[in-house]
């Protein structure tokens, strides 16, 4: 198994979409890339710690590659918005990829490469690219939050639901049986 932490808004929607794919053992928000050690959800969405919401994605290269989650990354959020997804604003809704080592490094400076040439999209990828530095897992409640609260939090069905279908609509064929 390797691992994948990317940052890209909101943890509840990457870790929904995430552990939808084939190859995905497992998908947990958190937190990375700020200044205190073991921040909490509190703390970190005043903006003032430097991190960012995360996901830290536990999966088999044998079934899924780092470059397959990277393409999912990209259309599940949107890249040309600094510190902003859609209504969630500040910097720990920023987006990142945080490599662990320099294969992924190179795979994910070729994958904004190739996505800035595409011209798929409008304006200027803000992703940051950075070498992996501590995470920390997100408080219990967070873990699985939309599979334990989509009828009951309108943000699932207003903001996750879309995403999911997005995934459906472009990646079928790359996920779980149970999900499609």
């Amino acid at each position: 198994m390797e691992l994948a932490t990317l940052a890209g808004g909101c943890f509840w929607c990457t870790e929904a979409i995430f552990k939808r794919l084939k190859g995905v053992d497992s998908v947990i928000p958190g937190y990375i890339g700020g200044e205190m050690d073991n921040p909490s959800y509190g703390e970190v969405s005043t903006g003032k710690t430097g991190h960012a919401e995360a996901v830290q994605i536990k999966f088999d290269s044998k079934v899924i590659s780092y470059n397959k989650l990277l393409e999912v990354f990209w259309v599940i959020h949107d890249p040309t918005t600094l510190n902003r997804q859609g209504s969630d604003v500040g910097t720990q809704y920023r987006s990142a990829i945080f490599y662990h080592d320099e294969e992924q490094k190179r795979i994910a400076e070729d994958s904004k490469r190739k996505l800035e040439k595409s011209g798929l999209e409008s304006g200027k990828i803000v992703t940051e690219i950075k070498p992996f530095i501590e995470f920390y897992g997100a408080e219990e409640y967070h873990q699985n939050y939309y599979e334990r609260n989509k009828d009951l939090n309108p943000y699932c069905s207003i903001v996750i639901d879309p995403k999911i279908e997005k995934l459906l609509e472009k990646f079928n064929k790359d996920a779980k049986e149970e999900y499609r």
